[in-house]
């Protein structure tokens, strides 16, 4: 399945924002949501791609992956835990 086809449960959008606020948001988010959801985080900052594979694998949760699109990034992230 191609990224574009997931449809997540919830959809949270960061843009115009920068490190830390995209991962505090997808923390906080994650926290509200029920084991095997899926959250898009949608960003503008280019860390972001490295930070938030990070943040998946010291938290445990999943990375689906990303893709990027008219400078946005769309992040995908399964909650585990």
């Amino acid at each position: 399945m191609e990224l574009k086809e997931i449809k997540p449960d919830l959809v949270h959008d960061v843009t115009g924002t920068y490190c830390p606020v995209p991962i505090v948001e997808l923390s906080n988010q994650i926290k509200k949501m029920r084991e095997g959801q899926i959250i898009e985080l949608v960003a503008d900052d280019p860390g972001s791609v490295k930070d938030v594979p990070a943040w998946c694998k010291s938290t445990g949760q999943e990375f689906l992956g990303y893709y990027e699109e008219d400078g946005e990034y769309h992040f995908f992230v399964r909650k585990v835990k």
